[in-house]
């Protein structure tokens, strides 16, 4: 997950600072100019414009100052549940952590807890089912990176959890991992079973784990798998075993295993890099190679830091990241880049 802090005053950085320690995550702190700048923040002249490009750049915007002038900062960026940041409000000496916006797909609520524990605060968040303490199938579906379609059924589904109604937990048992759902399901205590198609009309509700998200019906909301890239830079002639043990070891640190990867993606610099095409080979899957150009449109889109280094060999300072959303309409960062001997890997979930 990538990160946003803005601060406008020096208490309120020294708070950001405490954040950035506590998060496992990579956060960006936005200072307002004028004050004394700690080391590797980034500085804003007006705060209206920066929030503007970096609502579509993160995956999670933290306000440190004053609810409304949050409120007033994302008025206009909104779209929907489904791809609008989190956003968290915290006051300058961190006593109370808001979930604002995008609580549950967004992860604001699952965000605003961890923070609040890290720092000593007291957590508030507001949406019905976490009041309740009852799971709200969006919840359940952004835990397993799955998509719910239509959105209009969200409402439906989360307005019946919280009447008590019992919903059924269906997984397509052709679903590749669908024993992987289902462990993590009963593990949230939503009991699931595997079926070969829908169970018939009238049996109540559903939540259907499943590919095929056309599914139309009044008692059904579909819960699909997001697609999960793997970006991946490595040194010329690494070998597809190390290349492959790099990818592993990532996948670990998101609870996730090889079998979830849907794509690969690197740099064309690396297009006849025989490790990555032999692991591509070895997975069966398909593997992009992206030019510079849309490699750096899609840097300068999100945001992403550059490597002297790296853009002063092939052209472009971020190889992992950028291949990897470059790969997708819009993206989610799993895994920021991470660097192996020989290799670096970026995980990003599509939108």
């Amino acid at each position: 997950m990538r990160c946003a802090v803005f601060t406008a005053t020096p208490r309120g950085t020294k708070t950001a600072l405490r954040v950035r320690a506590s998060l496992d995550a990579s956060v960006d702190i936005f200072v307002k100019a004028g004050q004394e700048m700690p080391a590797e923040v980034r500085v804003y002249e007006r705060l209206a414009p920066q929030v503007e490009v970096a609502f579509y750049q993160y995956d999670a915007l933290i306000f440190i100052m004053a609810t409304g002038i949050a409120v007033r900062m994302i008025a206009g960026s909104l779209k929907s549940k489904l791809e609008d940041p989190a956003v968290l409000v915290l006051d300058e000496e961190a006593q109370h952590v808001i979930s604002l916006l995008s609580g549950h797909i967004g992860g604001a609520n699952e965000l605003t807890r961890d923070l609040a524990a890290s720092l000593g605060a007291d957590p508030v968040i507001t949406t019905a089912t976490d009041v309740q303490k009852k799971l709200a199938v969006d919840v359940a579906a952004a835990r397993l990176a799955l998509r719910p379609s239509p959105k209009e059924q969200i409402k439906r589904f989360n307005s019946a959890v919280l009447d008590d109604a019992a919903i059924r937990y269906v997984i397509d048992e052709n679903l590749a991992r669908a024993s992987f759902y289902k462990k993590r399901l009963d593990d949230m205590g939503l009991a699931a079973v595997f079926g070969r198609g829908l169970p018939p009309d009238k049996e109540g509700l559903t939540a259907f784990v499943t590919a095929d998200e056309g599914v139309q019906r009044e008692d059904v909301i579909c819960l699909v798998p997001r697609r999960l890239v793997a970006g991946i830079g490595c040194r010329r002639g690494t070998e597809m075993s190390e290349i492959r043990a790099a990818l592993e070891a990532a996948l670990t640190k998101i609870g996730r295993s090889i079998a979830d990867v849907s794509l690969l993606a690197s740099t064309e610099a690396k297009a006849d890099e025989a490790g990555l095409l032999a692991l591509s080979a070895k997975l069966k899957r398909d593997i992009r190679f992206h030019s510079n150009e849309k490699m750096q449109e899609t840097i300068d889109a999100y945001g992403l830091s550059e490597s002297p280094f790296v853009k002063k060999n092939i052209g472009i300072g971020n190889v992992a990241e950028a291949a990897a959303l470059a790969s997708v309409p819009a993206g989610r960062l799993a895994l920021a880049k991470t660097r192996f001997e020989k290799v670096t890997v970026a995980l990003v979930w599509e939108k």
